[in-house]
């Protein structure tokens, strides 16, 4: 049986490389460039807290949702893993910072066409989709569902947590942070966890495949 440590490390890492806070500050930043340093304080503080609350949902209701639905752990976690493979994928070709990059393109012609300088973003597309992705979403559910008990509950909680404060800082600190890495060191280190995340996302294809076939 994983211990609560491996445990705690195994899905902070996953989440963190799903969420990709580091490749989100150059989006964050030119979402939230109409308005102030306040502003984008409070847009960061009400994205992450909209984030874990769907997280967090999901994460508790996600059983009896895949009870109800007549879906196996197996195929849950089957699907997982292909759905996070593609999002790999897209991290590694940088699809995901473009997809990104066009939403927040589309929010800032909204807001001028609206006549509105500082639109409010956090909701959508920052918590959603954006942090509260549906890789996010599905891992959380495997996660919450392979691991009974409450203090692996409260582990992988508290793994989702550590990663929404970890957003949070990243976020507050986005300006300075981006000038001091570049475009190019963002990019790069976007590149590098696609490439991680497509390793667990092929475990999570593999181990789901023998249990649904008893191999």
């Amino acid at each position: 049986m994983e211990s609560p440590i491996d445990l705690f490390v195994s899905a902070f890492v996953t989440f963190f490389l799903l969420i990709d806070a580091i490749g989100m500050s150059p989006v964050f930043v030119t979402l939230t460039a109409a308005g102030d340093a306040a502003y984008r304080r409070r847009t960061a503080v009400q994205a992450v807290l909209v984030a874990s609350i769907v997280i967090f949902a999901f994460a508790l209701g996600g059983r009896w949702l895949l009870d109800h639905m007549g879906i196996s752990i197996h195929s849950f976690r089957m699907a997982g893993g292909a759905l996070l493979f593609l999002i790999a994928l897209e991290m590694v070709f940088e699809k995901r910072t473009e997809r990104r990059e066009e939403r927040a393109h589309d929010v800032q012609e909204n807001a001028q066409e609206a006549s509105d300088p500082a639109p409010d973003v956090s909701v959508f597309p920052l918590g959603i989709p954006m942090l509260a992705g549906p890789g996010v979403i599905v891992s959380v559910m495997v996660f919450m569902t392979e691991h009974p008990g409450l203090i692996p509950h409260a582990v992988v909680l508290s793994a989702v947590l550590a990663n929404m404060i970890l957003a949070l800082a990243i976020f507050l600190l986005a300006i300075p942070l981006l000038k001091a890495l570049g475009d190019s060191v963002v990019g790069a280190l976007t590149r590098i966890l696609g490439v991680l995340l497509s390793a667990l996302a092929l475990e999570m294809l593999v181990v789901g495949t023998k249990g649904a076939f008893n191999l």
